[in-house]
């Protein structure tokens, strides 16, 4: 089968979603889409696990992805976050995110009931029946509990609309597999810390945390690798290490939405369960964002 229509090349951004206290704070979107979009981002991805999507209400997420598509108006692609554990919700959630202009769609695994591999095909095969958008799946065992195997892939690769994962596993064997059952769909690291690898393996790019605040240097981390200086490349990844780990030394984003309003975007507080970033943590961010020029 040949490859499949790419959503994306490069580095999408795994966006926070800034709260007020009435609900999405649109004016620091909109900030955060901008320094974005200046930075060289090749797609945004709202509504994912980086925007706590588990502790908003649908009519939240609407909110966010409207205004998203707004502000973008076609610069470059908006996916959205539609995965759930309820296959009923998981289809009205993408109907929304397609009614509302969305590019392509962002689904997880099912988490904490989870399913089997044949459940699996059954619940991403129903959602990408009721909508005609793009779908990437993704991949992320160490938050749902459930690895999408290989050959699982290989079948639901076999839909129109499911187009492309995002491989956060972490097992570098599995994504060789991967890359050789799967060449026609894209393969987008789901790890900052595992960019490189992934386009050795003929990934298309990385739907990436770090970008929320070094966007410039993880496109460009990308884009050396697709043009041939895959030594650039390779010296841009062990660069962001450092900060990488310092952005991943709590659950996931705390770290980033607390750099995000180190930094002035006025992202204002995480929601429960996720509470404030530990302050020996939050010293050691702020060492490494300094080193990248990220605070006053």
């Amino acid at each position: 089968m040949t490859e499949k229509n790419v959503v994306f090349t490069g580095s999408a951004t795994a966006m926070v979603t800034p709260f007020a206290e009435s609900g999405p704070n649109l004016a620091a979107l909109d900030a955060l889409i901008d320094f974005q979009i200046e930075g060289g981002t090749d797609a945004l991805v709202v509504c994912g696990t980086t925007g706590e999507p588990s502790t908003m209400e649908l009519s939240e997420e609407a909110v966010v992805i409207r205004r998203a598509v707004e502000r973008v108006h076609g610069r470059i692609p908006v996916i959205a976050g539609a995965g759930s554990n309820d296959t009923a919700f998981a289809v009205r959630s993408a109907r929304q995110a397609q009614e509302l202009g969305a590019d392509a769609l962002l689904l997880v695994t099912p988490y904490y009931n989870k399913t089997t591999q044949q459940g699996l095909i059954r619940h991403f095969c129903t959602v990408a029946d009721a909508v005609e958008l793009p779908i990437l799946l993704y991949n992320v065992p160490s938050r749902t509990g459930l690895n999408l195997q290989p050959a699982t892939l290989k079948a639901l690769a076999q839909h129109p609309n499911i187009v492309g994962v995002k491989e956060a596993s972490g097992n570098i064997e599995q994504v060789v597999e991967i890359a050789a059952l799967c060449p026609e769909l894209a393969l987008y690291s789901g790890n900052d810390d595992q960019v490189v690898p992934l386009l050795a393996l003929g990934g298309k790019g990385v739907i990436s945390v770090a970008a929320n605040v070094v966007p410039r240097k993880v496109h460009d981390m990308v884009r050396l690798w697709l043009e041939g200086d895959h030594a650039g490349s390779l010296a841009l990844q062990l660069e962001l290490l450092p900060l990488i780990k310092a952005l991943f030394s709590e659950v996931n984003p705390i770290p980033v939405k607390t750099a995000l309003n180190d930094m002035g975007f006025a992202c204002g507080p995480l929601r429960l369960p996720l509470i404030e970033m530990q302050e020996n943590n939050h010293a050691r961010l702020r060492e490494e964002m300094r080193r990248f020029g990220l605070l006053q």
